[in-house]
Order: structure tokens, then sequence, then C-alpha cells
């Protein structure tokens, strides 16, 4: 490749809602990104509109084949490893804990819990290696995508509150892990926030409408990869560990 990037990030859920905006707002910051989603359609009309600058890869980012495929592109696309990984691949299940189908919690763990493990466990061995040589003259980044459900426990969704109380954990375990070593681990706890999430939530239309009543005007993805580039963006001496983005009017959760 001929461009020159001034960093490599990967991005998980890439082909809507948060992910397609941080994908959007690293190009449009001189990043090349490396995006994942299951929609391969998306991911071939991103590489069409973004250029040089997006490669796709298709598949289930709780797969260990596609998360090694990952980080694979970045090298073979960008010429160098990733510094930057977004960690936002993650589904939704509406329901409280009485209510919530539990037919479909086995996905709804693979890819918010397991797969999420799965790629910070990569991104983490790399980046520490990478950084024995680079810090502090350059920034490693890991970015985990939460929710504020992960910090306050929302009645009508705890069962998928219960696994971003999980990635929360997971993602403070690796901070202290690998903080030290050069790797700054960060997470994002986004309020409600307008995309698909909801509809693949089972969320109804009742409830959908009284977030809008009672929190709007409620975020974009745009809103939260804002947030994202806040973190990644800075000297890398200097870490934002932990970052809650909420519509102004959602006071709960």
């Amino acid at each position: 490749m001929n461009e020159t990037y001034s960093r490599i990030a990967i991005v998980t859920g890439a082909t809507s809602g948060i992910g397609e905006a941080t994908a959007r707002k690293f190009v449009a910051a001189g990043y090349g990104v490396v995006g994942n989603g299951r929609n391969g359609a998306k991911l071939v009309a991103l590489e069409k509109e973004l250029g040089n600058a997006f490669a796709g890869v298709e598949g289930d980012a709780a797969s260990d084949v596609v998360i090694d495929k990952l980080f694979a592109m970045a090298q073979e696309r960008f010429g160098r490893q990733a510094d930057i990984v977004v960690a936002n691949a993650g589904r939704g299940l509406g329901g409280s804990v009485t209510e919530a189908d539990l037919s479909q919690f086995e996905d709804v763990l693979s890819i918010n819990v397991t797969g999420t493990l799965a790629l910070l466990q990569k991104a983490a061995r790399q980046m520490v290696a990478m950084q024995q040589t680079a810090f502090p003259h350059s920034a490693a980044d890991i970015v985990v995508v939460g929710s504020v459900v992960g910090r306050n426990i929302s009645p009508f969704s705890a069962v998928y509150g219960a696994t971003k109380f999980a990635v929360h954990a997971l993602t403070e375990g690796l901070r202290r892990e690998v903080g030290t070593k050069g790797v700054r681990v960060s997470l994002v706890e986004p309020g409600i926030v307008i995309s698909g999430f909801q509809e693949v939530a089972g969320y109804s239309d009742t409830l959908v409408d009284n977030f809008h009543d009672r929190f709007g005007p409620l975020l974009f993805g745009e809103d939260v990869a804002n947030a994202l580039y806040c973190i990644v963006s800075q000297p890398p001496h200097v870490h934002i560990s932990d970052l809650v983005v909420r519509p102004t009017r959602q006071d709960y959760p």
C-alpha cells in the first residue's frame, strides 16, 4: 500500500451502529481500519465507499478463525500490526430474569463474553510484545464497548446486563494486567443508542417509544464513536480508562 496511516485499528461489529460509526470516524482521522461483521454485503459496500483505508472481514466475531484473520488482515493490508482494537460486537436480549428467552442466551453469551474475551486475549498478547520497544513513543489501545446496564442493574434487561457486568470485569482485569506494560485498556459505557440493537434484542415498540419519551433525544452511533476517538487520540502516556456516555436526559440506568 502506498498510503500512510497514522494508526491501524480493528473494529468488530463494524457493519452497523457504533461499530460502523467508529470505522468511519477512524478512517476520517487517517487511520487504516479492519472491520468485522456478519453482513458481508455491507462490508463490501464500506470497502467501496471508504477505499483502501478499510478492509472487511466477514464472520462471527466469536470465532477464533475470524479473530486470527482480523489481525492477519491488518498486517496484509496495511503492512503492520494493529495498534487499536475495538471490541464492539455484541447483541442484546430483552427481558427480566424471570422473562428472558433463555433459548437465545447461549448465543448472547458467546458473542458478548466468550468472543470478547478471545479478542482481548489475542490483542493483549500482541500489543504487550509491541510495546516493549514502542512505549512511550507510541500508543496501543484496547477499547471495549460495554453498557450502562453493566454498571447499574436494569430489571428489563438484567440477563443482557449480566453479560456486560462480566465484560466490564474482564476489561478492568486486563487493564491492571497490561497497563504497566504500556497497553491502554479502556471501557466505554454507552446509554441508549439509536440503532438496530433494540430490534435484535427483542425490545417492544412500546418500550422503545418509552425510551424516546423519557430520555430523548437519544444517542447516535456517531456520538459514541466520538468518545472512542477521544480515548485513542490521547498522547501515549495519557489513559482514559472508563468513560460513560449517556443522553443528557437519561437519568437511569
